[in-house]
């Protein structure tokens, strides 16, 4: 088994117009309890949050994008060094910007963030990963999360990225579920 180690240091670290750029996710998944077996409406979905080490409230895993990768290669590392998870990038939720007052540097002396979010799937939960001795894990439904929520930003990445995509996704799987031509699709072997 490999041992995976978190990335350290600031020397890849992009920036862009003052801003430092991050990355990172709403990782989720659907509940698998019998009462809501195939069901993947909003009512079904959890979304996994990670504790702060600087305080009180949950956060969803980010952190610093680096020039040796896409955004969302960034988003896919820090979902496996800080919440031990990986999965499949489902959408771009937009970009969310927020002041850090622990990131202040030269390149951005007001600690200014611009934070790329993306919904990912998550299809496995590791035992072991590079922070799990310094953050907690926990799946929450969505009213959970707003509420334990640390940074405004990231509920409203929640609410207006995650939660409108996904419903909008609900809506257009229901759609095609119902469609004529699905029957045919199914049958056709």
């Amino acid at each position: 088994m490999t041992h995976l180690v978190a990335r350290t240091g600031r020397h890849q670290q992009r920036y862009e117009e003052g801003c430092r750029l991050v990355a990172g996710c709403i990782p989720y998944r659907y509940r698998t309890s019998n009462e809501t077996s195939g069901d993947k409406s909003n009512d079904s979905v959890e979304v996994l949050m990670i504790n702060s080490q600087s305080g009180p409230g949950l956060l969803f895993p980010k952190g610093g994008w680096e020039n040796d990768e896409t955004k969302e290669q960034a988003a896919l590392r820090e979902a496996l060094e800080e919440a031990g998870v990986q999965g499949e990038i489902m959408e771009f939720l937009g970009f969310y910007e927020f002041k850090s007052k622990t990131h202040q540097d030269e390149l951005s002396p007001e600690g200014l963030c611009r934070a790329a979010m993306f919904a990912l799937l998550v299809t496995e939960e590791l035992v072991s990963w590079p922070e799990q001795s310094m953050r907690q894990r926990r799946w929450l439904t969505i009213p959970e999360a707003e509420e334990h929520c640390r940074h405004s930003w990231m509920k409203k990445a929640l609410q207006e990225g995650f939660s409108k995509w996904h419903a909008s996704k609900m809506q257009h799987d229901n759609a095609e579920n119902q469609s004529p031509d699905s029957a045919d699709r199914d049958t056709s072997s």
